[in-house]
């Protein structure tokens, strides 16, 4: 916890610019991770208690595996990943993360690796951490609906890890506590939709993504642009895949980027003689944020083709330099997918069911339907509606 890579997530807020949406949401994902550790210890007590075998050693890499399971995300990390660091997640990142630190500390992230990547003999010790009901989802469910005070996101996480049980290797849920996963699953579809695709939320990010998309094809051009050291390398560099970061000391250049590296550098392009660059991080850095429609059915391509052709006019730019500043994209919610990694309900009878099946409240469709919308994102000053 003391290494100077896990302290980065100090610096790292866990909902981005969500803040400018719900103000108190400035949590870091340094609390999350602490919170994580704190619900599998819970977990592996309960599972211990109900006479699941569990060794010391197999306790602290699960430990380990979720203390760190989120060690790979950069600044901003989602939009990020549309920009700059492209063709690798953040899972892949904390991969090669815990990999380096098990050199450091020779063979002592051994099981948390097995565990975390899904290659240790215990299936459900990498369950508790990653799957559709993980400690993970448990805390930043919570975390995230105290913060913002969204009340529908609030879960009973307790009630949840006193009905975990292990079945053939598979972690699963007592009958009893059926009620507790179905209001978890309620809860992150209206989370979904309240505070992480919030439409102003989505524009924002939006408006990021697009500077630093900017900004990346400007550095590569070779055009002078304020950033600190770390960031600056990946401005200029291209960084597609794995490979790249494995390579010379690029994961510690990664390890040193923040949410003040990417903000301070906002900042000062909001002067960048670069018109579109300039443009979109004064409306930022001030919140000025551009006009978010969101809606069940894909917008029409006149309209947008129409809002398109007078950003082109009043903005002085081309068609193709609209795409910084005009933005429709498809955006979808799944609380539950019963084709990935099912949430079983063992019965008092000892049958498994998925929970879409079990559930006397909700069923197959409401529970595993990907609810999908269209976002429609520009300048407040080009509506002609």
């Amino acid at each position: 916890m003391e290494h100077h890579w896990f302290q980065r997530l100090r610096r790292i807020r866990q909902l981005g610019l969500t803040e400018f949406v719900y103000p108190s949401a400035t949590h870091t994902r340094f609390q999350h991770a602490l919170g994580c550790l704190f619900l599998m210890k819970q977990a592996i007590k309960v599972l211990r208690e109900k006479g699941v075998e569990i060794t010391e050693d197999e306790e602290l890499g699960t430990w380990l595996a979720i203390l760190l399971h989120d060690i790979g995300h950069g600044p901003y990390s989602h939009t990020l990943e549309r920009s700059i660091v492209t063709g690798i997640s953040h899972e892949e990142i904390s991969l090669l993360f815990m990999e380096r630190m098990n050199h450091e500390f020779p063979g002592e992230l051994a099981t948390a690796i097995r565990i975390f990547s899904n290659t240790y003999p215990k299936g459900f010790l990498h369950q508790l951490v990653s799957s559709q009901l993980d400690m993970d989802r448990l805390d930043y469910l919570t975390r995230d609906s105290f913060f913002t005070g969204v009340a529908e996101g609030v879960i009973n996480t307790d009630r949840i890890i006193n009905m975990l049980t292990v079945e053939n290797d598979d972690l699963v849920v007592e009958e009893k506590g059926i009620y507790s996963i179905e209001k978890f699953i309620l809860a992150r579809r209206l989370m979904y939709w309240q505070v992480y695709l919030h439409k102003t939320v989505l524009a924002a990010d939006f408006m990021l993504s697009n500077i630093l998309r900017r900004s990346k094809i400007l550095g590569e051009q070779g055009v002078d642009l304020f950033a600190t050291p770390p960031l600056k390398q990946f401005l200029t560099i291209p960084v597609k895949g794995p490979e790249m970061l494995r390579s010379g000391d690029r994961l510690e250049i990664f390890s040193q980027l923040d949410d003040f590296d990417i903000f301070s550098a906002i900042k000062v392009w909001s002067t960048h003689p670069d018109p579109i660059l300039s443009f979109l991080c004064r409306r930022l850095v001030n919140r000025h944020l551009f006009r978010a429609e969101l809606r069940n059915t894909p917008f029409d391509p006149d309209a947008v083709a129409r809002i398109r052709e007078k950003a082109s006019r009043q903005f002085g730019i081309t068609q193709e330099e609209t795409g910084y500043i005009v933005t429709e994209e498809p955006v979808s919610n799944d609380a539950y997918d019963p084709n990935h990694d099912l949430i079983r309900i063992r019965t008092r009878e000892g049958e498994l069911l998925d929970v879409s099946k079990a559930s006397d409240q909700l069923n197959i469709s409401v529970l595993s339907a990907r609810t999908q919308k269209y976002l429609l994102s520009y300048p407040k000053e080009l509506t002609d509606r």
